[in-house]
């Protein structure tokens, strides 16, 4: 357990809802150079996602509870099957067609940076490394997830303010309410149960940067986007054998 754990926690998840404002920011005020980026942004991010969930949480929580591959699992559907029902059941409706394209995205969006806000509480509960090392992959998705949010929004038909207002609530203001809400809870937890927890925000953590990154950036391919990945990768390992 850390000491003034609670202000560390809550530090790091409010830096990540500060970086998701600058991304919409950006993407509001210098539009052009934002789009650009993203797709780099995205790479690099899922790279330290990937690495970091596979060579550290994931074997972490394996140590602590002897079922995590059960919860892993669990953690990954779970996103995995949110995703889908928000978007049979939003787009489905002919009257909301117009906004479909970006409210599908806001409300899964909202509802992972909400996560993400239980996983700083989960991680560095664990311990100052593990919460470290997610802090990380998370503060470097959350640039993206800013400008992906807002220019979903603004393509869907909505005004700019408006466009700001919900990508900002959703995006960014989520991850440190939920590190608010869950941190009383999470830092008095049996090991187990934070294992399987850890466990199941691997899960999400894998999906959010294999699934729900590296896709996205596929479909817009740059000359040097394999090399903005392997650098995430890179990065990731050199963190974990050096502090391992």
């Amino acid at each position: 357990m850390i000491e003034n754990g609670f202000g560390i926690t809550f530090a790091a998840s409010l830096l990540a809802g500060i970086i998701t404002t600058t991304g919409i920011l950006s993407m509001r005020r210098f539009e052009r150079w934002a789009r650009e980026q993203t797709t780099y942004f995205a790479c690099f991010a899922a790279g330290i996602l990937i690495a970091v969930s596979f060579l550290h949480l994931v074997p972490t929580s394996f140590d602590m509870n002897p079922q995590a591959p059960i919860y892993l699992f669990s953690g990954y559907m779970a996103i995995h099957l949110l995703n889908r029902f928000l978007t049979v059941y939003v787009c489905d409706k002919p009257k909301t067609a117009s906004y479909a394209f970006g409210l599908v995205p806001l409300i899964g969006i909202g509802f992972h940076s909400l996560i993400d806000g239980v996983i700083f509480s989960i991680s560095f509960n664990v311990s100052v490394f593990t919460g470290t090392m997610a802090a990380l992959g998370m503060v470097l998705h959350e640039f993206p997830e800013g400008v992906l949010t807002y220019a979903l929004l603004i393509r869907s038909g909505f005004s700019r303010q408006k466009g700001f207002l919900l990508s900002f609530f959703a995006a960014a203001a989520t991850t440190p309410i939920g590190t608010a809400l869950s941190y009383p809870l999470i830092s008095n937890v049996d090991p187990q149960v934070l294992g399987a927890m850890l466990a199941l925000s691997s899960g999400a953590l894998i999906y959010v940067g294999a699934t729900h990154l590296l896709p996205r950036a596929e479909n817009e391919p740059r000359r040097y986007s394999l090399l903005a990945f392997l650098a995430g990768i890179v990065i990731a390992l050199t963190i974990v054998f050096s502090s391992g």
